[in-house]
C-alpha cells in the first residue's frame, strides 16, 4: 500500500514515518473553507478531507491512500490557529498560561479497496493543562521563532510550556498515530 501525506508539517512527517516506512510528501496549497460556527471537532475533520481531497484528485494519488490532517488549539470554546504575528502569538500564549484547553486534530485518509473509492474521517481530543508562564518566558518563547508555524502559538515538544496531558502527546504534535493505526487497520480489514 502506498501513501502520500498531504502536509508539508516537518512534525507530521516524522510521527507518520513511525508508522509507515516510505511515503511521499504532497502538501495541499488549497484555500481552507469552513462555515463560521462549527465545533473545533467539526473544523479539524473538515480541513483534513480539504486537503486529503485536494491531494487526492491529482493524478499522481491514483492507486494510492492519502493522509490529510488538521490540528487546532481550542480554549473555552475559542479556536485558536497559527498566530498572525507575533503579537498574536502572546496574546495566545497569555490566554493558555496556567489553564486547560484542548487540542483537536482530524484525519482523513482517502483510497480504494476493491476499485472502490473510500474515505475515512475521524478526530482526536487531548486536554492540555499549561504551566502559568510569566511574561518574561512569554517573550523569551515569541522571540525564538518556534510558536509561529503551530496552532495556539506552541510546540509541546518545545517544554516548559505544559504541566500535564490527557490523552494522545502525539495528537498535541500534530498527527494522533494511535488513531491512525486504528484507521489504516480498518482499511486492511476492507481489503
Amino acid at each position: 500500500m502506498e501513501w502520500i501525506l498531504a502536509s508539508a508539517s516537518p512534525r507530521r512527517k516524522e510521527l507518520l514515518g513511525t508508522l509507515i516506512e516510505q511515503f511521499e510528501i504532497i502538501p495541499a496549497k488549497g484555500e481552507e473553507k469552513t462555515d463560521e460556527g462549527l465545533t473545533p471537532q467539526a473544523l479539524v475533520q473538515t480541513l483534513a478531507a480539504q486537503k486529503a481531497e485536494e491531494i487526492a484528485r491529482l493524478p499522481q494519488a491514483e492507486g494510492k491512500w492519502v493522509l490529510g490532517a488538521d490540528t487546532v488549539v481550542a480554549l473555552d470554546g475559542e479556536v485558536l490557529g497559527k498566530p498572525k504575528d507575533e503579537a498574536d502569538a502572546k496574546r495566545m500564549l497569555f490566554a493558555l498560561s496556567d489553564k486547560t484547553h484542548e487540542v483537536y486534530t482530524g484525519v482523513c485518509m482517502i483510497g480504494a479497496v476493491n476499485g472502490e473509492r473510500v474515505k475515512l474521517l475521524s478526530s482526536a481530543r487531548t486536554e492540555v493543562v499549561f504551566e502559568r508562564l510569566t511574561a518574561e518566558k512569554i517573550d523569551d518563547y515569541v522571540k525564538s521563532g518556534s510558536p509561529m508555524d503551530k496552532a495556539g502559538a506552541y510546540g509541546i515538544q518545545d517544554g516548559g510550556l505544559v504541566k500535564e496531558i490527557r490523552g494522545s502527546y502525539s495528537n498535541v504534535v500534530g498527527l494522533p498515530l494511535e488513531l491512525c493505526r486504528e484507521l489504516m487497520e480498518r482499511i486492511k480489514s476492507m481489503e
